[in-house]
């Protein structure tokens, strides 16, 4: 396992920000730059699994090819067979679930507008370049004091399929977070930037709330519920929201893409059209987020 203060290809450790299941980020220092950087490195125990590897540099693939304020930008990757990782820039920062756990709601409205905002921009311009996120939820985005946004983990992302790749387009397993996973991507369908529409209003939902839409008693009874049952408004869960708010996230939560908002583009317009989230914002604070 990595420890602050080795050096790793021109990298020195600087601090562990975070323990995945096969995988730590470090903040580290470009040795030749003294520049601050994100290291994202397999656990010893992955670094030698093809799967582990697979998982980690697609995301490393998909994130070299982003270039967006929201959206977290890798630089480089190194495919070593002891220690694989990549190279991100840091975002000193935490996620929008540390912000959930620690019940920071008054964060979340307070700079609703703007974190919102943020994240749909980002995935407007993923989807826009061709790929589709798959796993938008709090743990994804992060978030910094001022409510500046960052979309991040790649590492189910997917480009979507066009002219000749869509014939020979195959269904495999399904992937993704439970409580977020639209329908098709359940039954794992073509990958389709609605998807990440509704994943995205899962997440406005539990933003606002502090609970996914939807809940289950098992893991078939949770996913049976995203095609079956209809979802509560999120005003049922936090009065304090307005009616319109509510609509507006009802729409991302469409069983039939269809009926969903086309692109991110279309989700930015809507949401510029709620003129107050929260009753006890005033809506000139609003507009000025």
């Amino acid at each position: 396992m990595a420890d602050v203060n080795q050096t790793l290809e021109g990298y020195r450790l600087r601090s562990l920000l975070q323990t995945g299941q096969t995988s730590q980020v470090f903040e580290v220092v470009e040795l030749k730059s003294n520049r601050h950087f994100a290291m994202k490195l397999l656990l010893p125990e992955a670094a030698d699994q093809a799967e582990h590897r697979r998982t980690l540099f697609n995301e490393a693939e998909v994130g070299v090819e982003m270039r967006h304020a929201n959206v977290i930008n890798i630089l480089k990757v190194s495919r070593s067979k002891e220690t694989p990782h990549f190279i991100m820039e840091f975002f000193p920062s935490g996620s929008l679930r540390l912000r959930l756990q620690a019940k920071d709601m008054s964060f979340v409205k307070e700079h609703a507008r703007r974190i919102f905002k943020g994240a749909a921009t980002g995935l407007a311009y993923m989807n826009a370049s061709g790929f589709v996120h798959r796993d938008v939820k709090p743990d994804n985005m992060l978030v910094n004091s001022l409510g500046d946004t960052k979309i991040i983990d790649f590492a189910i992302s997917k480009k979507i399929p066009t002219g000749f790749a869509k014939w020979f387009f195959r269904r495999a397993k399904p992937q993704g977070t439970p409580s977020f996973m639209a329908p098709e991507q359940i039954r794992d369908e073509m990958p389709d930037g609605r998807s990440d529409i509704y994943s995205y209003g899962c997440t406005l939902f539990e933003l606002t709330t502090g609970r996914p839409p939807f809940r289950g008693t098992s893991m078939n009874d949770l996913l049976s519920r995203h095609f079956s049952e209809k979802p509560s408004p999120p005003s049922a869960y936090n009065p304090d929201l307005t009616d319109e708010f509510s609509v507006f996230v009802l729409k991302m939560l469409a069983k039939k893409k269809a009926d969903r908002p086309a692109n991110f583009h279309e989700v930015l317009i809507e949401l510029r059209k709620v003129k107050q989230i929260f009753k006890s914002v005033p809506e000139k604070i609003m507009e000025e987020e």
